[in-house]
Parts: C-alpha cells; sequence; structure tokens
C-alpha cells in the first residue's frame, strides 16, 4: 500500500515538474519598452485573444490568457497595470502577472506577454484584425484595485 501511494505521488510530481518546464516563464519588457497607456493612439482587436497597440512609433502585440470575445466594446480598452507597476513604472503595461485589459461588457482579462513589433507586422495583424477595434479611440488606465 505504501509503495503505490509513493508511486503516484513521484508519478504526480513528475508530471508537474515537465508541465511546468514545458511552459517557458513570463518574460515583462524592460520599462523603456513598456506601453505608455497615457500615449496609446491606435488599437485593434485581432481575435478574441489577441489586440495590437500603437503609441507614436512603437508596436505592440498583446497576448492575452483566455478568450475575451467582447472585449473592445466601447468606449474602448482599458488597461489596468499590476501593483508594482502603478508605482515603479507608473502603469506601463509590461507583461507582468497581474496586468489586466477590460472594457465594457467584458470582464478583466489578464494579459499573458507583451511584445514588440515592426511596422510590417503590425500592419498584417491590423489588416487581419476585427472591425469592431477602433483606430484612434482612446484606451484608459485603471489605477484603482479591482
Amino acid at each position: 500500500m505504501k509503495s503505490s501511494v509513493l508511486i503516484v505521488l513521484l508519478a504526480l510530481s513528475t508530471a508537474v515538474g515537465i508541465a511546468w518546464a514545458a511552459s517557458p516563464p513570463r518574460v515583462a519588457l524592460p520599462a523603456a519598452d513598456c506601453i505608455q497607456t497615457t500615449q496609446i493612439n491606435e488599437w485593434r482587436i485581432v481575435d478574441n485573444r489577441t489586440a495590437i497597440v500603437r503609441t507614436g512609433p512603437k508596436r505592440y502585440v498583446v497576448k492575452l490568457q483566455t478568450s475575451c470575445p467582447q472585449l473592445g466594446h466601447p468606449p474602448g480598452l482599458i488597461f489596468r497595470a499590476s501593483p508594482a507597476n502603478l508605482s515603479v513604472n507608473q502603469g506601463r503595461i509590461c507583461g507582468d502577472a497581474g496586468e489586466t485589459v477590460y472594457s465594457r461588457g467584458q470582464a478583466p482579462c489578464a494579459i499573458e506577454s507583451v511584445s514588440k513589433i515592426d511596422k510590417a507586422q503590425f500592419d498584417q495583424l491590423k489588416a487581419s484584425a476585427q472591425p469592431r477595434g477602433p483606430s484612434g479611440a482612446a484606451p484608459t488606465t485603471n489605477s484603482s484595485p479591482h
């Protein structure tokens, strides 16, 4: 009996270790490369788990942890920085744990990653974006805990 319990525990710990090793660690952008939410001048919803954002010459792809089908409904995207980034990075969105985005009718969606992309990548994603992600709509930030 004890040996079967030990075998089950060993198998479970091995499975957890493999799953942990298979998922890449979260890598946030350096502070200088983060999305400054007050400077967003264009955004689009590419699909239920992807948005693109432009802040002047800088362009980003924002990946979400789960599907957020109502994201992008008016008045726009509302980004919420992680508690650490509220004070350290003035509320910038870097791809850190605890960051979310939401809009009216959509509960907050956890951000999985934020990556900088070039103009060609941005334009390609923009061409396939859903029409409900308006250009020029000003996203807002929310620094209050939810």
